[in-house]
């Protein structure tokens, strides 16, 4: 799928842009590798994406190039979406235009592959780094994930106002732990349901830390502000119930969901500060109140708001701001400053102090904004979604179980809890001698074609840092999940080029755009810019290409009064310098004012008006002032005043040599019989 009109048309791989200006923009651009690869290789896969799939049919041959053979299905395939990617009708091109293009892009490949530029490591690992990101969404539950974002915005519509019982696990926890953290809190369940309040038993039973001081109450939260176990129940239990025990990484919870309300969006304010002690007395509490309310007399008299933030408020980081603060919603803010702040109907408008409970604050609402529509927010909860590790491994196990139905899969559950067992022993010794195995190579599971024994589990480990290693059953049966899932997941990349042709395709697209770019590098952009000698010779040759046209060389002369004006201009005349007229004439300093330079038509108003007819200048006064100097024929511009042009011409006759002798080297072979079916067409 490589552009080959377009890319002729912006980077002069193929042919030259007709306008010089563009085209002198890109030989700087050709200099920077990286980000031109980059743009280039970008532009593959976003049209490639975007355009429809063909189905691969067996064609008769239309053209070989050396031995690489290419059916008219494939040709039509590259043509038909790169014309229509171009907007200007007068750029496209016919089947026998785009073929001699095409041609000469197979060429190059071919050149490339020959000088064995696909062998080495750099190529080899860049294509790998661009073949993991094209492979990514092959890898992955599509229709789960876009349920995950679908789910994660409608939660973004709702806050939701709850309390919650812990109950820990230790450190290295056993089945029993886990079986008796559950019924533990099954039986707290029980007491609330029979009447107990919630907050009493946090306060009573939970093992979080807060819950001496919140009795288990949360507060407002909204998305991504709790691990996704914890807010799926949160979000899933109606008001005033209490969910039933579930597990995150932290232990088990019971949650009980208080209110639920909708989310009012994200509000900027600027706040001044006076803080108290969490232990200041009433009077203390009341100087600080004192101090707030005259601030807030003199912002009512017509005083800087953000002078006196940054002035007098205790909130040092925002204070250097004029009072700015972040942008934040109510759930991410304590309510006794989000509620006053939100209650605030305007931008502009200013609050009287408030008491947070750790200072008064004098709140000013700079803006508001509305929670996002779904197409605005997507594209944000996608990398949100990327970055949650719950959400990650739950999207991971959706793709994994559905290719355990795609493709034969067997487990050997008592040989994986015999190896387990075997592996937990000798880790506990801080060793991966696992003690003596009857057979090594004993399956563990399979997939596919692909078998996975107790040895490929040992050297999976002896890749690991044996202390980071887990030494406890639970946190060994999840790292055994992982590494099952990621064999079974590698086992499908290793199968994505037979499975889906489209990423084959595209595959051999990135392969061949990169020695592209690789051999047009190395072939004809670089040697254009280095080769000195070379440039300066086609110079010469061409260097009546581009001329400047007529143009006014000389001075543009005003004067202190008439009689000065007309000695000065005596003594130009005679080609006698400036400050020897002025020594001439004993003038005193700024008598005489000269500007010198080179003008084209229209491009100074006072020489249109002397050599080209132009209007009089209002700020020229023709008593005081004249111009001296000629009128210069069209000649060649200096190489380095159109080095760029140069180059780019140059460039192009270097790739217009190359191709005459890829042409010579290589046999080219055309089907004239089908092609004429498309020309008739």
């Amino acid at each position: 799928m490589i552009q080959i009109p377009e890319f002729s048309d912006r980077y002069s791989l193929y042919t030259k842009n007709s306008n010089p200006e563009i085209y002198n923009q890109q030989i700087t651009f050709h200099l920077k590798t990286n980000t031109m690869k980059r743009l280039i290789l970008g532009c593959i896969l976003i049209n490639t994406l975007f355009s429809p799939c063909f189905a691969q049919k067996k064609q008769n041959v239309l053209l070989t190039v050396g031995k690489q053979r290419i059916t008219l299905d494939e040709f039509l395939r590259v043509y038909e979406r790169n014309n229509s990617n171009i907007q200007d009708s007068t750029n496209k091109k016919t089947p026998v235009e785009y073929l001699d293009l095409y041609t000469n892009f197979k060429l190059k490949v071919l050149e490339a592959e020959n000088l064995g530029m696909d062998t080495t490591a750099a190529f080899r690992n860049e294509l790998a780094g661009y073949r993991a990101e094209l492979a990514a969404p092959y890898l992955t539950d599509v229709s789960y994930n876009d349920e995950l974002v679908k789910e994660t915005y409608q939660r973004m519509l709702k806050e939701v106002n709850a309390s919650h019982i812990m109950i820990r696990l230790p450190e290295n926890p056993t089945p029993d732990d886990t079986l008796a953290a559950y019924a533990r809190l099954s039986a707290i369940r029980d007491e609330i349901l029979a009447g107990m309040d919630f907050n009493e038993a946090a306060a009573k039973y939970s093992q979080d830390p807060s819950a001496e001081t919140n009795r288990g109450d949360l507060g407002w939260f909204t998305v991504f502000q709790m691990v996704y176990p914890f807010e799926t129940a949160a979000y899933t239990t109606p008001v005033g119930q209490v969910s039933k025990p579930f597990a995150s990484r932290y232990g088990y919870h019971l949650v009980k969901v208080n209110a639920i309300r909708d989310a009012e969006g994200d509000i900027h304010v600027a706040h001044i500060m006076k803080t108290y002690q969490s232990n200041a007395t009433p009077e203390q509490k009341n100087a600080a109140r004192r101090v707030a309310d005259s601030l807030y007399m003199l912002i009512q008299s017509g005083a800087d708001f953000a002078m006196l933030a940054r002035n007098n408020s205790d909130d040092q980081r925002s204070a250097e701001k004029g009072g700015e603060m972040p942008w934040f919603n109510r759930s991410r803010m304590i309510a006794t400053f989000a509620d006053p702040a939100f209650a605030l109907q305007n931008d502009g408008e200013i609050s009287k102090p408030i008491d947070s409970g750790f200072g008064f604050h004098i709140i000013k609402r700079l803006g508001l904004r509305q929670v996002p529509s779904f197409e605005e927010a997507r594209r944000d909860i996608e990398e949100r979604l990327k970055r949650d590790k719950d959400r990650n491994e739950q999207s991971q196990d959706r793709f994994v179980s559905k290719l355990k139905t795609v493709y034969p899969y067997t487990s050997d559950k008592v040989a994986i809890e015999k190896n387990l067992r075997n592996t937990l022993s000798a880790l506990k010794k801080d060793t991966l001698e696992i003690p003596p195995v009857p057979n090594p190579d004993i399956l563990l599971f399979t997939i596919g074609k692909a078998s996975f024994t107790v040895s490929n589990w040992i050297d999976f480990l002896k890749k690991q840092e044996i202390t980071s290693l887990p030494k406890d059953s639970l946190r060994l049966a999840h790292l055994f999940k992982s590494w099952e899932n990621e064999r079974i997941l590698a086992y499908e990349d290793s199968r994505l080029e037979e499975k889906y042709p489209d990423f084959k395709s595209l595959m051999e697209e990135y392969h061949d755009g990169m020695l592209l770019f690789d051999i047009s590098e190395s072939k004809i952009w670089q040697k254009a810019s280095a080769d000195t000698t070379g440039l300066e010779k086609f110079y010469e040759i061409n260097k009546q290409k581009y001329l400047w046209p007529e143009r006014f060389k000389g001075m543009l002369v005003q004067c202190y009064n008439p009689s000065i004006r007309d000695e000065a201009e005596k003594y130009m005349e005679m080609d006698i310098p400036v400050n020897e007229i002025y020594d001439i004439l004993k003038l005193s300093p700024g008598s005489i004012s000269v500007t010198s330079g080179v003008w084209e038509k229209n491009e100074n108003p006072v020489v249109d008006y002397y050599y080209w007819n132009g209007p009089l200048p209002k700020d020229w006064n023709n008593r005081t002032g004249f111009i001296q100097g000629k009128m210069a024929p069209p000649e060649p511009k200096l190489l380095d005043e159109v080095r760029g042009y140069h180059i780019a011409d140059y460039q192009q006759y270097l790739e217009d040599q190359w191709i005459k002798e890829l042409r010579k080297k290589y046999k080219i072979k055309i089907n004239h019989k089908l092609l004429k079916t498309l020309t008739d067409a």
